[in-house]
């Protein structure tokens, strides 16, 4: 009965990372992407390496006393493709420009990521990050993909501009 068990869990398990990898890789390749304005955090840590612990303006704006456990946000996306709150999600249709973007709710709201690692010696690079870009699904699922600048470039990393 263990010998079961064990085979069932190990089964479940290999078939699960791989549709997470693929959710995450579909995410990447054809979610939009949208600008969350970060608030500063110290970044370091002495056993992760270099790192920035992020936290994001909009927490603000959200009225945490409404929130669920976990749901969406309802965002609108200015030029620049920087997201603003505009309300808690509650099924409704979205409004034209209006995107959605999940949240978690323990004690404190969590949009997404809440670290980015970088390379050793790479602190002064990122310390100039405004932004946490990332890739959103039509769900409100979001993966970050980087840091970007003042002039919503990203920080870091050779890409082209957008």
């Amino acid at each position: 009965m263990k010998n079961l068990v064990f085979f069932c869990t190990t089964v479940l398990v290999l078939a699960a990372v791989p549709f997470l990898v693929i959710k995450k890789e579909s995410t990447l390749a054809e979610g939009s992407t949208m600008l969350l304005r970060l608030a500063p955090v110290d970044p370091r840590s002495l056993i992760q390496g270099d790192y920035m612990v992020l936290r994001y303006a909009m927490d603000r704006d959200v009225p945490t006393s409404q929130l669920q456990d976990s749901g969406c946000l309802v965002v609108s996306l200015d030029t620049n493709n920087v997201a603003r709150f505009v309300k808690i999600h509650k099924g409704e249709s979205l409004q034209a420009g209006e995107r959605l973007l999940r949240y978690r709710n323990r004690g404190k709201l969590r949009l997404g990521a809440e670290s980015f690692m970088f390379q050793e010696g790479d602190a002064g690079i990122y310390s100039r990050a405004r932004y946490g870009e990332l890739k959103v699904d039509k769900e409100g699922v979001s993966v970050l993909v980087g840091l970007c600048g003042d002039d919503f470039q990203p920080l870091g990393r050779k890409q082209k501009p957008r």
